[in-house]
């Protein structure tokens, strides 16, 4: 069984982070969401959500991947942590799937694990920096390699249903959708 953790930062948008772990735990994935500190997050609407465990004791695991939810103020104090820098550094340098929706790209440009990759994000973050050797595109999601980017809330559905192709195969993610009632 595949396992993923979502770190869950306050300002986080909270359509994206309770439809991957809701969705990919539907899949029968192993899901820990980890709060940047300890305690409940409360998401950039107002909603409080309550963390599995804190980042600190999350980071004793190993993960098959790591999916970053966005909102401006979240995407920002996930952007400032210097462990989930170094988290998604060591992702990528064992060859395991990061992922980010909505703002949380930046964090990838940021620290460039988007150079010389296809990529996507909410309307003006990945794409207003500029980043060299990074084709931004308006797809709902955007797998270039282990990197996987989405656009925003309106996009989480496709998004965690891609993850969960990606992770337990296309009958599984068809399962799931089917269950979703999808049009």
């Amino acid at each position: 069984m595949a396992r993923v953790l979502v770190p869950l930062a306050p300002g986080c948008e909270e359509l994206e982070a309770v439809t991957i772990i809701d969705l990919l735990r539907r899949a029968g994935i192993e899901v820990v969401s980890a709060g940047l500190d300890a305690g409940p997050i409360k998401a950039s609407r107002g909603v409080v959500l309550l963390p599995d465990t804190t980042l600190d004791d999350a980071l004793g695991h190993d993960y098959d991947m790591v999916v970053l939810p966005g909102g401006g103020p979240g995407a920002e104090r996930l952007d400032k942590d210097a462990r989930i820098e170094a988290l998604l550094k060591k992702m990528a340098q064992a060859g395991k799937y990061t992922a980010a929706i909505c703002a949380a790209p930046k964090v990838f440009g940021r620290i460039g694990l988007l150079t010389g990759k296809r990529a996507t994000s909410y309307p003006g973050f990945v794409d207003k920096m500029q980043l060299p050797g990074v084709s931004y595109l308006t797809d709902a999601v955007v797998q270039d390699g282990k990197v996987i980017t989405s656009r925003g809330p309106g996009t989480a559905m496709d998004f965690a249903l891609h993850l969960i192709d990606v992770l337990e195969g296309r009958a599984r993610r068809d399962e799931v959708e089917a269950g979703l009632v999808r049009p």
